[in-house]
């Protein structure tokens, strides 16, 4: 009963990115969505271990996000989307 409340948590405040390309370079959506400031505190930021994706520590800055990825940064989820234009 536990697990499935901290789903439903979870899944209630889980943001989404919409990409308008089939792939997309990690540090360059944390720049573009506005999480960092600029592209060398996205790099830092993965570098540090801060970001996840699906579930795991990413450490490669230029690692490509595809639809249905999702991302962990600084407390907040993040599901990525395809465009649907």
């Amino acid at each position: 009963m536990r697990g499935d409340s901290q789903t439903e948590m979870s899944s209630a405040s889980v943001k989404t990115i919409t990409i308008h390309s089939e792939t997309i370079e990690l540090s360059q959506l944390l720049k573009f969505e506005g999480l960092v400031s600029s592209g060398g505190e996205a790099k830092q930021a993965i570098n540090d271990g801060l970001v996840k994706v699906n579930g795991e520590t990413e450490s490669r800055k230029r690692r490509k996000l595809v639809h249905g990825d999702s991302i962990e940064f600084n407390g907040e989820s993040y599901q990525v989307l395809g465009s649907t234009a």
